[in-house]
């Protein structure tokens, strides 16, 4: 644990934070950019991971409302996933709290790989689900299944975190939605779940290192509002092509850390 926030640590943090705010505004994955600076800067794994996700959960909140038009028009039967989105960040959080830092340090270069790997799919997973036209008439044995799968991404975020978005959108296109700006709305809303029960109980058993937590709140909410048109003029493959060098760079840097 770091003793003090100097300017140098609070400028990389802030910086950090700024990015995955702007990258979480335009194609998601901001975490694989703030929760390994953070371990970089002093913190151990456990704590980053819980300051990473409480300081960049704000900028879920004004997601969801910019997404208000088309959270209106879904089927009601789509926001039953928030009961196992709640119920699984909970357990993931949980599960986080009862491992030791260091199993969950020997852990982390795997889970931020398998989540970049799981980012650079998103389009190839999306582009297959497509042919999934039929999902929205299934049983209601496939709809509990659906629960269940959003049970188990809502306890990998509680967990962990990035990449969860991938996940939900996958599900939803199974579940035979096509408007990907109405998948959007709902992958806001059960992220902001997950991340949001997991953030209240990080809180509550003193797990997040609060100066990073105040300086990255504000810096996320800068960066999804201000930064989101300079990645727009990026584009969003150029977005993607960031993020998904930055994911592979710090698991390689993690990997020789170790």
């Amino acid at each position: 644990m770091i003793s003090a926030l100097d300017l140098p640590h609070a400028a990389l943090a802030f910086g950090a934070a700024f990015l995955a705010g702007a990258i979480n505004s335009v194609a998601g994955g901001g975490t694989l950019v703030s929760f390994p600076t953070l371990i970089w800067l002093g913190l151990d794994s456990v704590t980053a991971n819980a300051t990473s996700t409480v300081a960049i959960w704000p900028g879920t909140v004004g997601s969801a409302l910019g997404y208000r038009r088309e959270l209106r028009g879904a089927e009601p039967r789509f926001l039953a996933l928030i009961v196992p989105s709640l119920v699984g960040g909970l357990a993931g959080a949980l599960l986080l709290r009862w491992t030791p830092v260091s199993t969950f340090d020997a852990m982390v270069p795997y889970l931020i790989l398998f989540a970049t790997l799981l980012f650079m799919a998103q389009e190839p997973i999306q582009r297959k689900l497509k042919t999934a036209e039929a999902a929205r008439h299934q049983s209601t044995t496939w709809f509990a299944a659906v629960l269940f799968f959003q049970l188990l991404v809502g306890l990998y975020g509680g967990y962990f975190g990035a990449g969860i978005g991938i996940l939900m959108l996958a599900a939803l296109s199974i579940m035979g939605l096509r408007d990907i700006h109405e998948m959007n709305s709902l992958k806001v809303v059960f992220g902001g779940s997950v991340n949001g029960i997991a953030a209240a109980y990080f809180i509550w058993a003193k797990m997040v290192y609060w100066p990073y937590v105040v300086l990255m709140a504000v810096a996320s909410i800068l960066g999804g509002w201000g930064g989101a048109g300079a990645a727009r003029k990026i584009g969003r493959t150029g977005v993607r092509r960031i993020v998904i060098a930055i994911g592979l760079g710090m698991a390689l840097s993690l990997f020789i850390k170790k």
